[in-house]
C-alpha cells in the first residue's frame, strides 16, 4: 500500500513538474522579443465610434464595446488622447480599434486605429 501511495506520488510530482515546463516553454515562445514591447492590457484593441472630438480638450466621445483590460461593459463616453495630434486625423462617424487604459485618475486613449 505505502509503495503504491509513493508511486502516485512520484507520477503527480511528474506531472505538475513536466506541466509547469510545458507552461513555461509555451509562454518562451510567445514571449515578446523586444525589452521595450508594450504591456498586453495597452496592445488590446476594442471596436468603436467616433461620436464627439474636442481639440481644444484634447478628448473624444467614443460608442465602444466592452474594453476587456478595464473590465467596462460597451457604452458612450469622453475619452482624453494620450496624443492630441490624433485628432486632427478623425472626424465623427469614423470607424475605429482603440486602446485605453487609466493614468494619472483618468481613462485615455493610448492607441487609435481606423477599423476596416
Amino acid at each position: 500500500m505505502k509503495t503504491k501511495i509513493n508511486a502516485l506520488l512520484a507520477a503527480a510530482a511528474l506531472f505538475a513538474g513536466s506541466s509547469g515546463l510545458a507552461m513555461a516553454a509555451s509562454d518562451a515562445q510567445t514571449a515578446p522579443l523586444s525589452a521595450t514591447a508594450t504591456p498586453a492590457a495597452s496592445t488590446m484593441l476594442t471596436s468603436g465610434e467616433v461620436r464627439k472630438i474636442d481639440t481644444e480638450q484634447g478628448k473624444l466621445t467614443i460608442k465602444h464595446e466592452a474594453i476587456e483590460n478595464l473590465q467596462m461593459p460597451g457604452m458612450t463616453m469622453v475619452f482624453k488622447a494620450t496624443d492630441p495630434a490624433i485628432l486632427q486625423k478623425l472626424k465623427v462617424g469614423d470607424k475605429i480599434k482603440f486602446a485605453a487604459d487609466k493614468a494619472d485618475g483618468s481613462i485615455v486613449v493610448t492607441n487609435i486605429k481606423f477599423a476596416k
